[in-house]
């Protein structure tokens, strides 16, 4: 087991991608069945994850920032981030994954704090947002904890743009934060 005290946190490199593929594949493997097919889960989720973030990390758009939360050498969290993505909501944080065994000891939390951080210093009058399957309870729990608010319900595109990766019309969640330096803060 890793020990959290051991995590180091920095800006993501191409040679990260297939290791932020293979975690985000990993994680919706565990959190979106039932939202995304499993043939498509068990079948090319792996390898569709790997080409996104190789394409991703090799030519980034020039609005987004990877982060990544790594220890024992490999990738074991990562939180990507649109700046100034909605003219309403601010940037968008369109990933945050951490390995299922590390959960609920603070990567997560460091790299949304770290997301908002940089989201602030880029856009400090806009905020910060993200969606959330509506399944994904555990998700929406941690992001209220953390001071997010759901403002708004619809439904979930289609994995790489392909609706038979999808079981039936999943929903997701608009979870806000209007001033990401006040993310995690008690209110």
């Amino acid at each position: 087991m890793t020990d959290v005290d051991d995590v180091r946190y920095r800006i993501a490199e191409p040679s990260d991608a297939l290791g932020i593929g293979q975690l985000h594949a990993d994680s919706w493997q565990r959190h979106y069945r039932g939202a995304y097919s499993d043939s498509f889960l068990d079948g090319d989720g792996v390898a569709d994850r790997e080409t996104a973030w190789t394409q991703r990390m090799t030519a980034p758009a020039s609005n987004a920032r990877t982060l990544v939360a790594e220890a024992d050498g490999g990738v074991i969290g990562f939180a990507h981030l649109f700046l100034g993505e909605d003219a309403t909501f601010g940037s968008l944080l369109e990933n945050l994954h951490v390995r299922s065994a590390l959960k609920r000891h603070g990567v997560g939390t460091q790299l949304m704090l770290r997301a908002a951080s940089i989201a602030a210093e880029q856009e400090p009058t806009r905020g910060m947002y993200l969606w959330v399957l509506e399944q994904n309870v555990d998700a929406q729990a941690f992001y209220r904890r953390i001071g997010g608010e759901i403002v708004e319900r619809g439904l979930a595109p289609a994995p790489s743009g392909d609706p038979t990766r999808l079981n039936g019309a999943p929903y997701r969640l608009r979870v806000s934060w209007p001033d990401p330096r006040l993310l995690g803060r008690e209110s």
